[in-house]
């Protein structure tokens, strides 16, 4: 029989984790730098083992599932904060950001993505505690993204990457040609105006929006503990800043990670649906019934089929190169 979670346990484990964030943030602040290969791999190597040692404490505490459901919600949002890390490049690029002011714009996206995720953390148990069909919602969202991340369609990338919301600012507000540092506000001819720092933190939220709005419901997929899919979203989201300075170039080599992010939302969006299923109260469907019928994907099941798509898409990507274009 499965364990509950001790609530020492989980206060413990928030207090642990903002300490760390705040370690991490006071890093950036107070050393801001371009970091080494090597830092970064130390850096993503511990916040990767603070993951697989936080999963093992919950198997002692409250038992393999639930150990099993938070090593699958932290892989799942791993893989989509990775994905994130492709839009962050781009951004990056479009607004010249000088590279030794990087860390910082990373650090607010993060801290930016960790207060959307609670906010919609806080929805989605809710919505979920009063409403069983919701799932069907959820997961019909999840196919639909799937299917959009696999087949982007040929949309101008430079317009995704300005949402409308920065073309507005752009319009209203005094904007400096040039960056001071990493200061948003800025003294020119005496009168204090926005550097481009904003126009970045604007879109990085923005993109921080669409990001968190994908991935709570692929987490409430895989459990509907508000504790587990919080925290797992902390641990995907931790380590993120260095693991960016890592792969450096290697992300785009990862051509065909979209897939394995596709296929691993697809199946989480089925999975949903047929939980929906299995508990329908919709009295259109089956008379309200719920439906006896369908089979009950477990948590280990869906920890094997994160994992493998990671893994083929992280392979292809790395072994099949491109041929190169023939000479007109």
């Amino acid at each position: 029989m499965e364990l509950a979670l001790p609530w020492k346990f989980e206060v413990a484990s928030f207090v642990v984790l903002t300490l760390i964030l705040i370690a991490d943030l006071l890093l950036v602040v107070k050393r801001p730098h371009i970091p080494s290969m090597r830092e970064s791999s130390l850096w993503v190597g511990f916040y990767v083992s603070l993951a697989l040692i936080f999963a093992a404490l919950m198997w002692q505490f409250a038992g393999k599932e639930y150990a099993g459901q938070f090593v699958a919600g932290w892989l799942t949002e791993y893989s989509l904060s990775i994905d994130n890390l492709f839009v962050f490049v781009l951004l990056m690029a479009q607004f010249r950001v000088p590279r030794q002011y990087q860390q910082q714009v990373l650090m607010v996206g993060i801290i930016l993505a960790l207060v959307l995720r609670g906010i919609f953390i806080v929805l989605g148990a809710a919505l979920i505690q009063n409403f069983s069909w919701v799932f069907y919602i959820f997961g019909a969202f999840l196919v639909y993204t799937a299917y959009h991340q696999a087949f982007p369609g040929n949309d101008d990338e430079e317009e995704d990457l300005e949402p409308g919301v920065v073309r507005w600012a752009r319009k209203h507000i005094n904007i400096a040609p040039d960056y001071d540092g990493a200061k948003v506000r800025t003294m020119i001819d005496g009168r204090k105006v926005w550097t481009p720092m904003l126009m970045v933190f604007i879109a990085i939220g923005f993109t921080d929006l669409i990001f968190a709005i994908d991935s709570i419901p692929a987490i409430f997929g895989i459990t509907q503990s508000p504790f587990i899919v919080f925290t797992a979203n902390i641990f995907a989201l931790m380590g993120l800043r260095q693991l960016y300075f890592l792969l450096g170039g290697l992300l785009d080599r990862l051509k065909y990670l979209q897939y394995g992010i596709a296929f691993i939302l697809a199946f989480i969006g089925v999975k949903l649906v047929l939980h929906a299923m299995s508990t329908n109260e919709l009295p259109f469907i089956n008379g309200g019934e719920p439906l006896a019928w369908v089979p009950h994907i477990s948590t280990w099941v869906s920890l094997g089929v994160i994992v493998a798509s990671m893994v083929i898409a992280t392979v292809a990507s790395l072994a099949i190169k491109d041929k190169p274009e023939s000479a007109a």
